[in-house]
């Protein structure tokens, strides 16, 4: 069965080494980022081989948002606008806007799967303040309302190619400048601002709609002195209870700055556990990836298992041949172009 950590590969074909780390019992999906990248076919034998590294298929995702968080560019995968664009584009034209969203959805979905990736990190929910610079262009708009239908919209798309998503990150990263990559963000603001704002589109999709959530490497001092990924009070009494959300929680990347305060790599893996996250992830260090194998010793719940099964794809899609001459695809990337060109 599927185990608590997400972990990352080299290089566009899988070693002996890595094999080895998705053998581990507490391997449960990968992600994969632009460097295992070079062309549909290659993406396509690597995904098989990650697949076929377990008797029950790992999950492969990727942070494929649009703009400029998309990892797989160029030679055959469309370049798809950033969420901003179409939050733009809501402005002059609220119901194309909308559409647009779906069909934009729809071709990342299709190119993805059509590669043999499962699962996107995908849409981001922050509030566009116009302040967070890791945030910026990845935000639809500063209108929750707005974020709420685009990302509804968004996810339709995702779901006609069979693909589920992630709402990111909750409850939102948008209101401070510092980049959790590198520094500790602190959000000083009141539970009731936040929850009035920032979190009402996890509030209005809900577990219907998103099929996992991200917690941020943010503080917010006035609700726990926990970053939110950490903190039983955001992930149980808040998301869990008070939001009655029953879907995946993923931890952001536990290698980032923001994530530090919980201590070494170990310690931050059993804090997000710990707090309610089903799955921690371990990016771009194979070194903690090996040291966290080694020393965890959480076993996920078998409600956790289960939500992670559940965003795996249902039905087989068609390879990517197949898909370029698919009329339901040319139809969403026209359509795409159509709106780009306005």
């Amino acid at each position: 069965m599927p185990g608590p950590v997400m972990l990352d590969v080299a290089g566009h074909h899988l070693t002996s080494q890595e094999r080895d780390r998705l053998a581990h019992p507490l391997t449960g999906a990968v992600i994969l980022f632009a460097r295992n990248y070079d062309n549909p076919r290659q993406l396509a034998e690597l995904t098989a081989q990650i697949h076929e590294a377990r008797d029950e298929p790992l999950l492969i995702s990727v942070d494929h948002e649009g703009g400029r968080v998309q990892r797989f560019r160029d030679k055959g995968f469309t370049h798809l606008p950033s969420m901003q664009d179409l939050g733009r584009y809501w402005e002059r034209n609220a119901l194309q806007a909308m559409r647009a969203a779906t069909e934009i959805g729809y071709v990342l979905a299709a190119e993805l799967r059509a590669c043999g990736v499962d699962f996107s990190f995908t849409p981001v929910l922050d509030l566009d303040y116009g302040v967070s610079k890791v945030v910026g262009s990845r935000a639809f708009h500063r209108d929750p309302r707005v974020v709420a239908m685009l990302a509804r919209a968004l996810i339709q798309g995702l779901s006609l190619a069979g693909m589920r998503s992630c709402g990111k990150h909750f409850p939102g990263h948008g209101f401070v400048d510092a980049d959790s990559h590198v520094a500790i963000p602190v959000d000083e603001r009141g539970l009731e601002q936040i929850m009035a704002d920032d979190a009402m589109p996890y509030d209005w999709l809900g577990a219907p709609v998103l099929s996992a959530v991200m917690p941020a490497h943010v503080i917010y001092p006035k609700v726990d002195a926990s970053p939110a990924g950490f903190s039983k009070v955001w992930v149980q009494q808040i998301l869990r209870q008070r939001l009655k959300y029953d879907g995946v929680v993923f931890s952001d990347d536990l290698t980032m700055e923001g994530a530090s305060v919980a201590g070494d790599i170990t310690a931050r893996a059993e804090a997000a556990l710990s707090a309610g996250c089903d799955m921690v992830l371990v990016c771009n260090r194979p070194d903690l990836a090996d040291t966290l194998l080694a020393c965890l010793k959480a076993a996920p719940s078998a409600s956790s298992v289960s939500r992670i099964r559940a965003l795996k794809p249902a039905v087989p899609f068609m390879d990517w041949n197949t898909l370029q001459s698919d009329s339901r695809y040319q139809y969403a990337r026209d359509f795409r172009s159509q709106i780009l060109s306005e």
